[in-house]
């Protein structure tokens, strides 16, 4: 159960890093690759992100355009994404970040709107991309990389990454809808069974902390609609084991050497 009461909003919204990445250094691979694995490995997206681009006829390897995510790349062939060259990152690169609310979980978006890439500015060089996404008024914690391997892997559902929200509803949740929720609901695509929900201590029973692994889209609002119950605020304070201490709203930094190992171990 949760029962850790979770940290409330900060108003004022900034956007500046914490710490600085070094140049990026890259690298040509010295064994044929899988051109998705390839992608991935140039910090585009994740494998799974990188078939669909591929089928989509967005690749092209020395000029020729590549529908076939398993085409293998040799060390001296020349990549594109839609048409402009990419390399394999050989500095991996972990950024940890307190989205504010308004932001788009994409590395861009057609309407214009601002990115979660836009707030990195000018203070990240490398390339990255977002692990999973937070609906754009879901503030919280996001992470950001350039390790295609890794991404992928925490967001299979196979490896159960616990991720811990802080959910504000219109109206007190009752007793007996929580115990609905405990016991699991069957929504529009399926089965769902939180890992665990409690009221937030020493708050009004409109707030409370949902514990889920599941990465379905807008999960947790859906979650407390099924039941007639709106939520109008909606924080990630937990993922992976990574928390937002120290870290304001609109804020990021890097992930420690320490907490880079503790996520691979997740995996």
């Amino acid at each position: 159960m949760i029962k850790k009461k979770v940290t409330g909003f900060n108003k004022k919204e900034r956007y500046q890093v914490i710490r600085k990445s070094d140049t990026p250094k890259q690298e040509t691979p010295a064994e044929d690759m899988r051109l998705n694995k390839f992608i991935a490995h140039c910090g585009i997206c994740s494998r799974r992100q990188a078939v669909e681009l591929v089928k989509n006829g967005r690749v092209s390897v020395n000029g020729d355009v590549i529908v076939e995510p398993w085409y293998e790349v040799k060390p001296k062939d020349r990549v594109s994404l839609d048409g402009k060259p990419i390399r394999v990152e050989s500095q991996k690169l972990y950024i940890l970040m307190n989205k504010p609310k308004n932001v788009i979980t994409t590395a861009k978006d057609e309407r214009g709107r601002k990115t979660v890439l836009d707030l990195l500015d000018d203070k990240i060089q490398e390339r990255v991309f977002p692990v999973g996404r937070l609906d754009r008024t879901t503030v919280g914690l996001l992470l950001l990389t350039n390790d295609g391997e890794l991404a992928q892997k925490l967001s299979h559902p196979s490896h159960r990454v616990k991720k811990i929200y802080h959910a504000t509803l219109n109206k007190p949740l009752k007793e007996q809808d929580l115990e609905k929720i405990k016991a699991g609901l069957t929504l529009e695509d399926g089965f769902v069974k939180v890992d665990g929900i409690d009221y937030v201590s020493e708050a009004p029973p409109t707030e409370i902390g949902i514990e889920i692994h599941i990465g379905r889209n807008r999960i947790v609002r859906r979650i407390f609609e099924h039941l007639g119950y709106e939520v109008i605020r909606l924080d990630r304070t937990y993922y992976a084991g990574l928390t937002k201490k120290n870290l304001p709203r609109g804020f990021f930094r890097h992930l420690t050497e320490r907490e880079v190992i503790m996520l691979k171990h997740f995996t």
